[in-house]
Order: structure tokens, then C-alpha cells, then sequence
């Protein structure tokens, strides 16, 4: 069955692969970017600004997917609090008022990244532990889709997506952040079938999911996705080391521990 979808941010690394994936199944897409870089099919607009002139391209499609913002986590404060915040709710809203069936939220990694040296499964309903401006940007996020589904009945689906490069996104040791970002990897082909299964899957209300491949050893926990929108995961590779990168792994636990007990003793003073 066809399907006609937004997607924001229509000329960044994921938008670009999606725009691949489902005009390939004959989809009707309409496509939103703050910057068109001369492509005809992408509407330029800003979409922290609030104006009718884009609000009515999300009138009765059948999801939203919000891509759009600034993707870097080193994103300052003042850069979140507009490209990710404001405009976050600019296009739940947008898509509430216009009638859309569902959102897809991209979300992150990030919201998670300060469990990095500690241990156990990450599922969803671990606490949160985002550790920059940008992290925190995607858990506001997540919290906006809650309130937009109950208070409006809009469907939400938000994706902790995990380490996606661009163009051929091959995994290894050249991705950073040691095992990791391997750990973390999410292939092309995974990407586009989870987000196509967002899209068609029936009778979700709110939810936020892990999007990974199905990499040996990982701790991202994967079994909702599948449970929610039938999403199983095809790829997946095993994480590989190098001595440097193990190096660097013991010195971020040893950060952590220092990290720790210095939160310890900021809690116990008064400044």
C-alpha cells in the first residue's frame, strides 16, 4: 500500500537514504530542509520559525519523520535550544493540527551516553543519563512525543538511533569512541526497514526504541522494536579493537569513577 510521508531535514545523511528506500516502494514523499542545495523536490524552510507556508505541507500525510536540527553532539546550548527544542515542538505541533497519523522522531544514542562504562542492558526504561546540550535536546524530545500522543492521540514513535555514517557507512575501528561506537553501529539496509515499519505498523500509541544492528555482544537492548513495529535487524558486526582503543576504554572508566565521587562531594557542599 502507498504511503505519503514528511520528512524534515530531507537533505541530511539519513533524510537522503530514506528519500532512496521509499521512492523505491512508490511512496509520495514531501520533503523539507532548511537548506534545498538546489533540489527541486525539497521545499526550503525553517522550521524553528513557525509559518503557514510549511505547516500546511503536513495536512493528512501518514507520518511525519522529523530529521531536522543540529545533529553534532558538541551542538552549543543556544543552537539547541532552536534547532532542536523549538523546532522539535514547532513540527509535533504542526503535525497535530494537520492531522498527521504518525511521527517518527529521530532521538539518539546520546540520551544513554553516560552509561557508557557502567554495565547492563540499555533498554528504554533504564533512566536516561544524557551527558551534553544535545542529548538532553533528544530526551525533550521523546517527552514531547509523550505529551503530543496523550493530549492529542497523535502516534509517536521515537528512534534512539544508534552510529550511522554517511554514503556506504562501513563498520570499524576508524568510527571513534572505541567499542562503543562499533557496539552502536546501524546499517543502511536496517535503517531503512526500521523506518519503513514505523511507518506501516499498526495499533502504536507512543514508544521510544533502540534502532541498531544486531551486533554481537551489544547491550542495546533490541526485543521492543520487534514487539512494537516488527523490526528485526539483519546486519550486525562484532566490535573490533585495537591495543589504543582498549587504552582509551580504561581511561574513560577511570574518568567515570573520578567524575563520580566529585559529583559526591558538589552534592554535600553548599555553595
Amino acid at each position: 500500500m502507498s504511503r505519503t510521508v514528511l520528512i524534515t531535514g530531507a537533505n541530511g545523511n539519513i533524510g537522503r537514504k530514506l528519500r532512496a528506500h521509499f521512492s523505491a516502494l512508490g511512496w509520495t514523499l514531501r520533503l523539507l530542509d532548511v537548506n534545498a542545495a538546489g533540489d527541486g523536490a525539497v521545499q526550503e524552510a525553517d522550521l524553528s520559525v513557525w509559518d503557514a507556508a510549511w505547516v500546511e505541507r503536513f495536512a493528512g500525510v501518514d507520518a511525519v519523520i522529523h530529521l531536522a536540527g543540529r545533529p553534532s553532539p558538541r551542538t552549543s546550548w543556544e543552537d539547541v535550544q532552536r534547532y532542536n527544542i523549538d523546532m522539535t515542538m514547532n513540527v509535533y505541533e504542526a503535525a497535530a493540527r494537520q492531522g498527521a497519523k504518525r511521527l517518527i522522531f529521530a532521538s539518539s544514542n546520546w540520551t544513554m551516553a553516560g552509561h557508557r562504562t557502567a554495565e547492563g542492558p540499555l533498554t528504554t526504561d533504564r533512566p536516561a543519563y544524557p551527558v551534553n546540550a544535545y542529548g538532553v535536546s533528544k530526551l525533550i524530545g521523546e517527552r514531547l512525543g509523550r505529551n503530543y500522543h496523550e493530549r492529542w492521540g497523535l502516534s509517536v514513535v521515537c528512534f534512539r538511533i544508534g552510529y550511522l555514517q554517511r554514503d556506504e557507512n562501513l563498520p570499524g575501528t576508524q568510527m571513534g569512541w572505541n567499542s562503543w561506537g562499533q557496539a552502536m553501529w546501524l546499517s543502511n539496509r536496517d535503517l531503512c526497514s526500521a523506518m519503513e515499519r514505523a511507518v506501516v505498523a499498526d495499533g502504536v500509541g507512543f514508544v521510544v526504541l533502540n534502532l541498531m544492528s544486531a551486533n554481537p555482544g551489544m547491550r542495546w537492548d533490541m526485543a521492543p522494536a520487534q514487539g512494537a513495529i516488527g523490526f528485526v535487524p539483519q546486519d550486525g558486526v562484532a566490535p573490533v579493537l585495537t591495543e589504543e582503543m582498549r587504552r582509551n576504554e580504561a581511561e574513560a572508566l577511570d574518568l567515570r569513577r573520578m567524575a563520580e565521587r566529585l559529583d559526591d562531594i558538589i552534592g554535600e557542599r553548599r555553595w
